[in-house]
């Protein structure tokens, strides 16, 4: 009778481990893919005071949608600024001046 309640215990015990490894496997995949689908989106507005004529906005958003990671710009003539949304893990504020910069109209971050 033990060696059948010894069996017994075992298989079960093997039963729980294989389960628990396949479920440490599912939440591995389902986090990492958790993870890339929230990645962290981040809203920046920045300065751009050489910003004169009609065209400027234009060639500014332009610019600033090349940037891998920008997922909406919106430009303002009016104020002179860009607010930039943009996924933090692809891009940083740095290169979006740098887009901007690139394109002939220097700019800042707005705090």
């Amino acid at each position: 009778m033990h060696k059948t309640m010894n069996k017994v215990i075992k298989n079960t015990l093997q039963n729980i481990l294989k389960n628990t490894m396949k479920i440490s496997l599912a939440l591995t995949v389902i986090l990492g893919f958790n993870h890339a689908a929230v990645a962290a989106e981040k809203t920046a507005t920045l300065d751009i005071p050489s910003m004169n004529c009609a065209m400027c906005p234009i060639t500014i958003k332009k610019s600033l949608e090349k940037v891998d990671g920008v997922t909406n710009v919106e430009v303002s003539l009016d104020e002179k600024s860009a607010i930039i949304t943009f996924n933090d893990e692809k891009t940083q504020v740095d290169a979006l001046i740098k887009a901007t910069t690139e394109a002939g109209y220097p700019s800042s971050e707005t705090p």
